[in-house]
């Protein structure tokens, strides 16, 4: 999925966005499962610009980030820079993903995953990353709980108006059950002109229940480690809006 202009706003629309606690949920998950790992190497998968892929690195983990959106990823590279992280960047797309034998822990965070549109290419999705870790390695992901595409998102508009970016975001019921459509309208503040650009996008995303997701891990030779709600290491609830899936390579 190629974001053109949304990539370079991208990050003033996700100020608010809790990548520490991805980070801390990270943490957690390795001092639970991966002991004993000082290089713990990690492919961030789905990273657009980088936010929590520099977090990773600041850590002092050896990471490696991976974006199907090659503007996506300028901006991460850019950011890296002046962060003075050395981090390489790849254009891939996750359903293939390759060139990362021995890793410790990939991670498909802020619901990247369910951007993939078929169950084949969440499978293959799996398949590629188990290709990809030995034995022990982790795979950590999370998703849109069905729970917020039924009840939040669904047939719901969402609006922010601010001096320099302002949206309208309308959510649709998608074709596919438990799939919305995002359909969003941005007004970007020109400086030089003081005169506003309108640009859309369309972005489909579809999720699955926790027990298929479980069917496609053990299908690819993961172990489920865990399945917890909103960065919780113990519990899902009925209302959790993001679930997080924490597998190991058998």
């Amino acid at each position: 999925m190629a974001y053109g202009q949304f990539a370079f706003i991208y990050d003033h629309l996700m100020e608010d966005v809790p990548y520490d606690q991805w980070v801390e949920y990270v943490k957690n998950v390795k001092d639970r499962y991966a002991k004993g790992k000082p290089d713990f190497s990690i492919v961030d998968v789905g990273c657009g610009t980088g936010e929590m892929t520099i977090r990773f690195a600041k850590e002092g983990w050896k990471v490696s980030g991976v974006d199907l959106s090659e503007s996506m990823l300028a901006v991460a590279h850019e950011k890296s820079v002046q962060a003075g992280v050395a981090i390489p960047y790849f254009e891939q797309n996750m359903t293939e993903l390759d060139g990362f034998t021995g890793s410790d822990c990939v991670t498909i965070f802020c619901d990247s995953l369910n951007y993939l549109q078929t169950e084949e290419e969440v499978q293959d999705t799996f398949k590629a990353v188990s290709s990809q870790l030995e034995e022990g390695g982790l795979l950590l992901f999370d998703v849109h709980s069905i729970y917020k595409m039924s009840q939040i998102f669904m047939n719901s508009t969402f609006t922010n108006a601010e001096e320099e970016v302002s949206y309208i975001w309308n959510c649709y019921a998608g074709e596919e059950a438990n799939s919305v459509e995002h359909e969003l309208s941005f007004f970007v503040l020109e400086e030089e002109t003081g005169l506003y650009s309108r640009f859309d996008e369309v972005h489909y995303q579809r999720t699955h229940s926790v027990e298929l997701y479980k069917k496609w891990l053990e299908e690819a030779g993961f172990e489920l480690l865990s399945v917890t709600g909103d960065f919780s290491m113990e519990h899902l609830s009925d209302q959790a809006e993001r679930v997080f899936f924490a597998a190991r390579k058998i």
